[in-house]
């Protein structure tokens, strides 16, 4: 664990070159620290949540002209004492005034170590702190705005909810334990019976939102697959807007697969155009066909294209049994439409997983994208929904769960008041993990370590 008492020092802006660096100070000294390299107003008798022109000096060497924000603890960000020095975005005056805060008393800070300590003073809960890197890292609307929800609390305060019920109980169930020569009960069985349903029921609802948070966090992985020559690649362009991939009418054109991002309605989708999937003519193409297959059973959606103009019923449907795999959607798009007479129209797949479209002619292809967007989301994003998108949450709600089960088969088996009791305390230590309330030395390390420094 780091030392929570001494100054930590460290640039809060990415490093490069730009206009302004921000650079950060958090601790009992900062303000003193600070002070002593400014030149301008006395820091150390200035009101919090105010800003400060002048300069900083090493000595008689002025490094730049700054901007100094105050924060007095406890109303700052770690509950600390802080201090953000904005300065221009010189590697060389970064250096040298990190370096000068270092000689004043100052050190550097490691990964993450200031929402650590908003952690370890009571600013954040855990969840709300992993909430911030996912906050940094959100790259679409979506993953920003599940970000912001449960930084603000919302998923630590369903938790919290749930756990002080519990501990109600396990209160209760711990008296009986005092009074076992008297067997006495004083949490109603019934009571716990009906709670601990209650709480199962909210438990398996944000075990399962897991998928679409994931997905949301870390885009939804989606292959556009198909035969040689069914107009994967023209689909891939069309749905970017973009020339991205090579398109030829020689089968085969595509050898490996291509990787593109697209952004639909907030949600990062990443397309994979791959190889297309016949008898390999060559050992090439062979690899590429045998990666196509290795990419659609790690996806979570597959795009299967098909020329509706050349491929027979037979075939369409043996390449559907052959491409289903468990746990991935299937959307069937019949490409080309735009060679097709009003009968082989009629004949093609009509169902919510189909639809007929000409890549070529861009024509539905806004169709398309709502029904890959539905496909991912299933109606179930909305503004305060709660969504799990943390592996280590998930992994802690699906023990709780476990531990629960046990709680309910032990009233039904009337098991006495003592392994009931652990049975909760078990649900109780996997809840409490989520937010904080239990932890570890080795578990803080390898959360905050993935942080970026300076945050």
């Amino acid at each position: 664990m780091t030392d929570n008492t001494d100054t930590i020092v460290a640039l809060a802006t990415p490093n490069g070159v730009g206009a302004i660096a921000v650079i950060r100070l958090s601790g009992p000294e900062a303000i003193t620290i600070a002070n002593s390299v400014f030149k301008g107003k006395d820091l150390t008798r200035q009101a919090s949540h105010t800003i400060h022109f002048g300069n900083i000096a090493d000595g008689d060497l002025i490094l730049d002209e700054v901007l100094v924000s105050l924060f007095v603890g406890p109303r700052s960000y770690t509950r600390e004492n802080v201090v953000e020095v904005s300065c221009h975005a010189s590697g060389y005056i970064i250096e040298s005034i990190i370096k000068l805060f270092i000689k004043k008393g100052a050190r550097s800070a490691k990964p993450g170590e200031f929402t650590l300590r908003a952690f370890l003073n009571g600013q954040l809960d855990l969840s709300q702190a992993e909430a911030v890197a996912d906050l940094i890292a959100s790259n679409s609307k979506a993953s920003q705005q599940v970000a912001l929800q449960q930084l603000r609390g919302g998923f630590s305060s369903q938790l919290k909810g749930l756990r002080e019920q519990l501990v109600n109980f396990a209160s209760l169930i711990e008296l009986e334990l005092d009074f076992a020569e008297e067997d006495v009960e004083f949490a109603n069985r019934d009571q716990l019976k009906n709670l601990i349903h209650e709480i199962t029921k909210i438990v398996g609802r944000l075990i399962q939102s897991f998928e679409l948070g994931n997905a949301i966090k870390n885009g939804v992985n989606t292959v556009i697959a198909g035969r040689p020559n069914a107009g994967k690649s023209t689909l891939l362009n069309a749905l970017l807007n973009e020339e991205r991939a090579i398109v030829s009418h020689i089968p085969g054109t595509t050898r490996d697969t291509i990787e593109e991002v697209l952004n639909i309605q907030g949600i990062n989708f990443r397309l994979i155009d791959t190889a297309g999937i016949r008898e390999a003519t060559d050992a090439i193409e062979q690899i590429g066909v045998q990666r196509t297959m290795e990419k659609i059973s790690q996806s979570a959606l597959l795009v299967y294209v098909f020329d509706a103009a050349e491929i027979t019923i037979e075939d369409l449907n043996k390449d559907i049994e052959s491409l289903q795999k468990p746990g991935v959607t299937m959307l069937v798009v019949a490409n080309k439409a735009d060679l097709l007479n009003p009968e082989q129209l009629a004949a093609l797949p009509h169902t919510d997983r189909a639809i007929i479209i000409s890549a070529k002619q861009k024509r539905h292809i806004d169709e398309l994208k709502h029904k890959i967007y539905s496909s991912a989301v299933k109606d179930q994003l909305s503004g305060d929904e709660t969504l799990v998108t943390n592996i280590r949450h998930l992994e802690a709600l699906q023990k709780t769960e476990q531990a629960l089960v046990r709680v309910l088969g032990g009233i039904d088996g009337s098991i006495t008041s003592d392994f009931l009791s652990m049975d909760i305390k078990q649900a109780l230590h996997y809840l409490g993990e989520i937010v904080g309330v239990v932890t570890t030395d080795d578990l803080l390390e390898n959360i905050f370590s993935k942080f970026c420094i300076g945050k």
